[in-house]
């Protein structure tokens, strides 16, 4: 076999905008379903699913971006602060230990940019040109 090992980047990538592009979706379709992972302090604002479908827009947006490979480093950033912040919130668990797993793929993302099948490595291709 050929080395695979250049499909890693794009692997991660789509893989983690699946993730986020899936609770984007069903957070905008099923938001009483998430309302259950807030803080209690934000329940009792009386704007909890509203804060529900606002972090589906955002889990869609950055999805999208990472699954087109646009603005890869910026939207991995974002991906990685907001699961930072779902980890400290969630306290120790299960779902705080996938977080923290998906925390550093996405660091990885961060650090690798662009990959050769990103509109980013594209639009820098042309501006060499």
């Amino acid at each position: 076999l050929k080395d695979l090992s250049i499909y890693a980047p794009l692997v991660a990538r789509l893989g983690i905008s699946f993730v986020f592009l899936w609770f984007g979706i069903n957070q905008l379709f099923d938001a009483e379903t998430f309302m259950g992972y807030l803080p209690d302090f934000l329940l009792s604002t009386g704007y909890a699913k509203t804060i529900v479908l606002l972090n589906g827009c955002f889990d869609l947006l950055l999805g999208t971006l990472l699954a087109i490979g646009l603005y890869t480093r910026l939207a991995s950033l974002l991906i990685m602060a907001h699961l930072f912040s779902i980890t400290i919130s969630l306290g120790y668990n299960d779902i705080a230990a996938r977080d923290v797993g998906l925390m550093i793929v996405t660091f990885s993302l961060f650090l690798g940019g662009a990959d050769k099948w990103s509109l980013d490595y594209r639009r820098e291709k042309k501006k060499l040109v």
